[in-house]
């Protein structure tokens, strides 16, 4: 599949606007479905990272990347949620 394929394909995909978390919310006090967005994306960023660093090459970095951007849209996000 080319990337023309696959971006063609994606842009059929409706936007739901659901937030798709990595895991469940941990049992106790809700907490914010927001902040659990960015906790995950940090998370994933941290991993990724690590895995560029200690084996390199560009689609390492590419993940790394890609993490590292939806966790700076998901820390946008949480600047301006209501506390």
């Amino acid at each position: 599949m080319s990337t023309r394929d696959l971006k063609t394909l994606l842009d059929e995909v409706p936007d739901t606007r659901e937030l798709v978390l990595r895991r469940a919310a941990p049992p106790g006090p809700s907490r914010n479905a927001i902040y659990d967005a960015w906790n995950d994306a940090h998370d994933e960023a941290e991993t990724l990272y690590r895995s560029w660093r200690s084996v390199g090459g560009r689609d390492a970095y590419c993940a790394y990347r890609a993490a590292q951007d939806r966790e700076d849209a998901a820390q946008d996000a949480l600047a301006v949620a209501p506390v």
